[in-house]
């Protein structure tokens, strides 16, 4: 998995980049094959200047951690078991790394190695933007369902003709009623 300085393409770094431990981090043997080093002699330089690696920068992964990332890049070839626990290298391990390499391609993959992370973070921020605000959005337009669903129902009556009243069965008669007061004239018979 030799690369090239020129041909290391951010989906290839990208892809490199696993979670362990909720910390964004790199294998020893994709870093190395990248810097176009062994895995051996990446870790031998590591080695002489592990005052340079807290961590918080570099730590070695458990059998079981190897194991999960084994299912997270693919399962290995033939010939490429697990000898040795692999050590994972977060951003900042990555960065100090090229201190310790001391090349112009460890330079230049550093930067590139640099630039996926940021790209990575940036794409996390966003995403996490994007969640905060359709949270919000939802919180928003929970009113406006109910408020709608009371606004529909309104019109849904409106829109129901009224009922006629129904027509009483039988003979009716209608006649028309006497005045309650009568006025009556008193004539004046005297005068």
């Amino acid at each position: 998995m030799g690369y090239k300085a020129e041909l290391i393409r951010p989906p290839q770094i990208e892809q490199a980049i696993l979670l362990i431990r909720g910390q964004r981090v790199m294998l020893d043997r994709d870093l190395a094959a990248m810097y176009g080093v062994s895995t051996g002699n990446l870790n031998k330089a590591v080695q002489r200047n592990l005052d340079r690696f807290p961590a918080d920068f570099m730590f070695r992964l458990t059998v079981e951690e190897a194991r999960a990332s084994r299912f997270q890049i693919g399962i290995l070839k033939r010939g490429l078991n697990i000898k040795y626990l692999p050590y994972v290298f977060t951003q900042e391990g990555v960065a100090m790394l090229s201190g310790v390499l001391r090349s112009p391609r460890a330079v230049q993959v550093n930067v590139a190695i640099m630039r996926a992370f940021v790209r990575l973070r940036e794409t996390l921020a966003l995403h996490k933007e994007l969640a905060y605000k359709l949270a919000e959005l939802e919180r928003k337009i929970e009113n406006h369902d109910e408020n709608i669903r009371s606004l529909f129902e309104a019109i849904h009556q409106l829109m129901v003709p009224p009922e006629q009243p129904r027509k009483e069965i039988g003979f009716h008669v209608k006649e028309d009623s006497p005045p309650y007061r009568v006025k009556t004239r008193r004539k004046r018979w005297l005068n």
